[in-house]
């Protein structure tokens, strides 16, 4: 960069910087007028704004609400509920006594590598890790840097009475801010929206315009209410579905491949046969 463009970048910088913004409102408009004079990124801008978000959020606001919560029982034997540690893949686990409100500790997923290594006196009771409990009134900026000093990843979530809300982890923080985490359901954004696989199923972006979902699938789902196919699942759903939660509407059976704690991204979508159109819906 020659001298009378890091002159001109840096005039232009401290321009913006002068104006000072009198509200959160002028803010974000000196930011976005920013990235359109190509001082940040969509990325930086994306971060920054996530930030600004995170500091007026709540612990209720992106909590896993406890019907969803995955728990063990502290009673059950780990050949009981290895299977569940397996198929959610997550790396701690709530530890509960008699219901979801009696929580008493949190079991890390790596700590079942003694099982596995033969112990004779394997307890699940000596495995535990302390449970972290906080108010669903918990602003997560402050729940975040309590998350990086004391290296807990987990946090419960407790209402007024007492009782278990949900619960929250540093990820669900973090993704408020870089957005979701990928996983193995990661896909290109060039990718067309609707993909049919070799099982002949079909992966569809939630932002899919259902009356191209509809030329697609040879379905006539109406677009006067919802522009996208991720509209309707929501609608169906009554809420924000989570990631491996399945619906059925009409002839489709629909699972949720990708989703973070503000919107869907990926759905997987396969036609039922005319057997199972009236089946019950399986939340």
């Amino acid at each position: 960069m020659s001298e009378s463009n890091g002159h001109s970048f840096l005039d232009r910088l401290g321009a913006l910087l002068m104006r000072e913004p009198g509200d959160r409102e002028q803010l974000v408009s000196l930011l976005h007028t920013s990235f359109q004079r190509n001082l940040l990124d969509a990325d930086a801008l994306s971060m920054i704004e996530g930030v600004l978000q995170v500091s007026e959020l709540q612990a209720r606001d992106i909590m896993v609400p406890r019907s969803q919560m995955e728990v063990i029982d502290v009673k059950e034997p780990p050949d009981r509920f290895i299977p569940l540690v397996i198929q959610t893949g997550h790396s701690r686990f709530p530890v509960v006594g008699d219901n979801k409100d009696d929580v008493i500790g949190i079991l890390l997923a790596k700590d079942l590598l003694r099982f596995y290594a033969g112990e004779e006196e394997f307890n699940v009771r000596d495995m535990l890790r302390p449970a972290v409990f906080i108010p669903e009134s918990k602003r997560l900026n402050v729940l975040l840097k309590e998350f990086r000093s004391n290296r807990n990843h987990m946090a419960i979530v407790v209402d007024e009475y007492g009782g278990v809300a949900g619960l929250l982890t540093i990820e669900d923080v973090l993704e408020q801010i870089v957005g979701e985490i990928e996983d193995e359901h990661d896909y290109d954004e060039d990718d067309d929206n609707i993909v049919q696989d070799r099982a002949g199923q079909y992966r569809v972006k939630a932002l899919t315009e259902i009356a191209d979902f509809n030329a697609a699938l040879g379905t006539s789902f109406s677009d006067e209410d919802f522009d996208t196919v991720g509209g309707l699942v929501i609608h169906e759903f009554g809420r924000l579905p989570k990631r491996g939660e399945e619906i059925r509407i009409a002839e489709l059976a629909i699972r949720v491949l990708r989703a973070d704690s503000r919107r869907l991204h990926l759905l997987e979508i396969e036609r039922l046969p005319q057997s199972a159109k009236a089946a019950p819906v399986e939340q």
